[in-house]
């Protein structure tokens, strides 16, 4: 029976509209009774909050599971196998670390791919990009989702596609080369944060007013003929915090670039987003964009249970309003542990249902990819 609702269930999210909020909210309470019923981590929150799960009939009535459980518990679905568990990354302290237990890894090998063909879909497949990753933090250590996903993506992408970990003068060679061979084909540079700003030392050091060379994908738009470099945030520890805005004009600067993309991706979800920065408009904020099975719900910083509305889902709905607050997330990838997920994040959504991340509760861990504090 589990196998069967999960099997279905993962096979129907992925034709979600992207803005509907009675399909989304059919969708959410139909993993949400599953979840409530067969994960006893999240049926034992619930029955501490005296709630029967069989009277939930509102997407704002279903509990959120705070992030923490993650660390302490083993949050999954009764009777399904795991195949490999994710840590978190931010803490010497093992116990400290969430643990995300996994046991349908090519479902989230689909998942990642179909999300970034979906957002960059401008550019072609995944099959199409070169890909030249910096991520030497995350290589350093074991069960890193983010290292999965990017192993997964180099192996599909173009063949010169590879890690880097500190030899700069190679990295900027390879880049180089790949518009001069494969001239046509998109290229990312994809890093931590700080790996980023430590090939951007290199740059200013040696090759003063360097830019990284252009692509000839298209051929009237030179600015999406640049280099797509994306931060996955989080300095874990290695140069002192930045505010992304300020991380971001360093990166420009250094790199020749117009604008820099960013990943958001945590441990204990199957999802990312990701921010492209429209250097067209005017206002410059950066926006996360979600698959139609991620949403971003805003609660009360000191009301857990006080949800915003959501009606930004639904395309009939005109609302310019912004909210603030701290950021709730359903993902509906979660299918094997929780996809209603309480997280330490603060933030803001827009009519869009696009998100950004301000900062993090004081007394939360330094972690996850993309949290650039203020």
């Amino acid at each position: 029976m589990h196998q069967n609702f999960i099997a279905n269930y993962k096979e129907s999210i992925s034709s979600l509209p992207k803005n509907d909020f009675k399909v989304f909210e059919k969708k959410a309470l139909e993993l949400f009774y599953f979840q409530s019923k067969y994960n006893p981590v999240y049926n034992e929150y619930i029955e501490k909050l005296n709630i029967n799960s069989l009277e939930i009939s509102s997407i704002y009535d279903i509990p959120f599971l705070p992030i923490r459980f993650f660390k302490s518990h083993n949050v999954q679905i009764e009777g399904v196998k795991t195949s490999q568990i994710f840590t978190s990354s931010g803490t010497t302290d093992q116990t400290q670390r969430s643990k995300h237990a996994i046991s349908d890894l090519h479902f989230y090998e689909k998942s990642s791919q179909f999300i970034f063909e979906e957002i960059y879909k401008e550019y072609g497949k995944l099959s199409d990009f070169q890909i030249f990753a910096l991520l030497p933090s995350y290589l350093e250590r074991d069960g890193s989702s983010l290292i999965y996903m990017v192993d997964y993506f180099l192996k599909n992408a173009q063949a010169n596609s590879n890690y880097f970990l500190y030899d700069y003068e190679k990295l900027k060679n390879e880049l180089e080369k790949a518009t001069l061979i494969n001239p046509t084909k998109p290229i990312l540079l994809l890093g931590v944060t700080f790996a980023l700003l430590d090939f951007a030392d290199f740059l200013n050091e040696n090759y003063p007013n360097y830019s990284l060379p252009k692509t000839k994908q298209f051929e009237k738009n030179t600015i999406k003929n640049e280099i797509i470099v994306m931060e996955t945030g989080g300095m874990k520890g290695r140069k002192k915090e930045m505010v992304r805005e300020e991380v971001h004009q360093v990166l420009k600067n250094a790199f020749g670039v117009s604008a820099i993309d960013s990943e958001y991706g945590m441990t204990e979800l199957l999802s990312q987003g990701y921010a492209l920065k429209n250097i067209e408009e005017e206002n410059t904020e950066i926006w996360f964009q979600t698959p139609s099975y991620l949403k971003v719900i805003i609660r009360d910083t000191n009301d857990p249970f006080d949800l915003k509305n959501i009606e930004y889902l639904d395309n009939n709905k005109n609302n310019s309003e912004i909210q603030s607050g701290a950021i709730n997330v359903i993902d509906l990838a979660n299918v094997e542990s929780c996809a209603f997920i309480e997280t330490q994040d603060l933030g803001k959504i827009n009519q869009k249902g696009e998100f950004q991340v301000l900062g993090r509760f004081d007394y939360s861990d330094v972690r996850g990819c993309n949290l650039l504090v203020l």
